[in-house]
């Protein structure tokens, strides 16, 4: 992670999922943890419960789902999170943290492996509440990080149709033109043009901030 150059460096807010090594980068601006990777998580749980009854991951999910919601709707109202329903927040966040603070009750004896990774999931829901949650606060900040892992996606399959790269200068040009291509993206160059600006000698840049 620090040979890439990338988080030693890095001063944003910087969105990913749990594993602890990223936690140890204390230059950035914030963490916060992704909610798709959570979801899936909590669906685990949902997946695993014995019966149909009432599971507090199911809530907590739902929950979290309906705060997407209501972000969303205000942020399409007018980019910011001030048309955001306070009430409609607030009920929703209150479900959130009571559905985990139960989950964490009711896998607190941690007798099975099973359990004990799911008091964990509920533990750390209840523990990392804003870092979940400044989603719903910050209109900085996405709901989850799956732009950054489908940029990273494109190299894992190149590998499953070629079997691997065969060099390090090939990965790492492989890797320069993917990165200029997203960037080219996110400012609404098509990838034709961008690449054929590259071709002429003449890449596209983004305008100086």
């Amino acid at each position: 992670m620090d040979a890439a150059g990338v988080l030693p460096a890095f001063g944003g807010i910087a969105v990913h999922d749990a594993w602890a090594p990223y936690d140890t980068y204390t230059r950035v601006a914030g963490h916060v943890l992704c909610n798709a990777h959570v979801l899936r998580e909590l669906q685990a749980v949902i997946d695993q419960q014995p019966d149909s009854g009432w599971c507090w991951a199911a809530q907590a999910a739902a929950a979290l789902r309906e705060l997407k919601r209501l972000v969303d709707s205000a942020v399409a109202a007018d980019g910011t999170l001030a048309t955001i329903d306070p009430d409609g927040l607030a009920r929703q966040v209150r479900y959130w943290r009571s559905a985990v603070t139960i989950g964490a009750q009711q896998t607190s004896a941690r007798a099975t492996k099973l359990m004990a990774k799911q008091h964990a999931l509920a533990r750390r829901l209840l523990d990392r509440h804003d870092d979940y949650l400044r989603f719903t606060t910050d209109p900085r900040v996405p709901f989850d990080n799956n732009p950054a892992e489908r940029e990273i996606r494109m190299i894992k399959l190149r590998q499953k149709v070629s079997g691997c790269l065969r060099t390090l200068p090939g990965a790492e040009q492989f890797c320069a033109i993917r990165s200029y291509l997203a960037t080219a993206r996110k400012h609404g160059i098509s990838f034709l043009d961008a690449l054929v600006k590259l071709a002429e000698g003449n890449p596209w840049q983004p305008a100086p901030a």
